[in-house]
């Protein structure tokens, strides 16, 4: 695939090319040139053609930053303004929406998942979907969306008191880890690679991972947390895994699935029962959690230059990518740098 035969999509009909000139925005949309686009575990997944959600053609891409090219009459936005995009676009008219909880609207498009996302240089998004980048460089704005979904599952978990557990480390696990340690948990990681494990805790600064995966796993976490853990973060994407995580859950803790799989979830009644615990579902992220992601990181409280392993042009991207995909050792994040300034 040529990409650079994708700079001219935009979601849906909004800012289509029609006879070689863009539709017009729809009022309350503005026009965003695309700066850096960040690749996840679900991109991936899209250009191996393995997402069961999708209908192709689609053009990916939901981590994403950028400079307001038109902002169509908008008495928010300025033409040059750097912006954070919120890739989660809802109804704004059922349950969970008229709640304050558009992550998990009914109807949700995402971009680059739904409908056409921001891999092009320039998209079309509601206004409501834009939040200004702060003092971030438009490549640590592009990172923003990723370590949302962690702080919005630390918020999730409510109190940031006691010892937390995060299984699963790569990006979203991490993010995990890093919020929850601002939220004033007692972080302790696990994985079932130790090559993971050993690149989270130079990433967080930390030691004492635990590896898990076996029949010994169990074991290995009561010996670093007899009780259990007050709250239990799973990040793996990984059925097996997300079942086993409740035998580490303390009495009276919370469970927090970040992780989605297709798979049904089954636990022990008595076991849960017995503990009293919560079992929390987490998704996506609201911008009150891409507010608290920016402020997080302009207090220096984020290591990005040491999540951002991997980056490249749009241009570069047709080799890269499928690279990226298989060869992922010392990668966690990467990013692809598109039309707007380098800055």
């Amino acid at each position: 695939m040529d990409m650079q035969s994708l700079v001219c999509r935009t979601p849906g009909d909004i800012a289509v090319e029609e006879r070689g000139r863009p539709a017009p925005l729809s009022p309350g949309w503005a026009l965003v040139e695309t700066a850096y686009a960040g690749i996840c575990g679900t991109d991936y997944h899209i250009y191996e053609g393995k997402h069961p959600f999708l209908n192709y053609p689609r053009v990916i891409g939901h981590e994403l930053s950028g400079i307001v090219a038109d902002p169509n009459a908008s008495d928010v936005l300025r033409k040059g303004d750097r912006v954070v995009i919120n890739p989660y676009l809802a109804c704004g008219r059922c349950g969970a929406c008229r709640k304050g909880r558009p992550n998990c609207c009914e109807a949700i498009e995402v971009l680059g998942v739904h409908r056409d996302g921001g891999m092009c240089e320039q998209i079309a998004v509601p206004e409501g979907n834009l939040i200004p980048a702060g003092s971030l460089s438009l490549r640590d704005a592009a990172m923003v969306e990723f370590l949302a979904i962690g702080a919005h599952a630390v918020r999730r978990a409510g109190s940031g008191q006691g010892s937390a557990l995060v299984v699963g480390v790569g990006p979203i696990g991490l993010g995990v880890a890093i919020f929850a340690r601002i939220a004033g948990f007692d972080v302790t990681l696990a994985d079932a690679s130790a090559g993971r494990i050993e690149q989270a805790e130079a990433v967080l600064g930390v030691n004492g991972g635990i590896l898990v995966g076996d029949a010994e796993a169990a074991a290995r976490v009561r010996g670093v947390s007899p009780g259990g853990f007050d709250v239990v973060f799973d990040a793996t994407g990984n059925a097996r895994s997300m079942m086993a995580g409740f035998q580490h859950v303390a009495h009276g803790g919370t469970y927090v699935l970040v992780s989605v799989v297709k798979d049904d979830i089954t636990f022990s009644d008595p076991e849960f029962h017995k503990r009293e615990m919560s079992l929390i579902a987490s998704r996506n992220a609201t911008a009150v959690d891409f507010e608290h992601v920016i402020a997080s990181i302009a207090a220096g409280l984020v290591p990005l230059d040491r999540l951002a392993t991997h980056e490249t042009t749009l241009q570069d991207a047709a080799e890269d990518l499928p690279r990226w995909a298989t060869q992922k050792e010392g990668l966690i994040k990467a990013l692809i740098r598109i039309g707007a300034p380098a800055a």
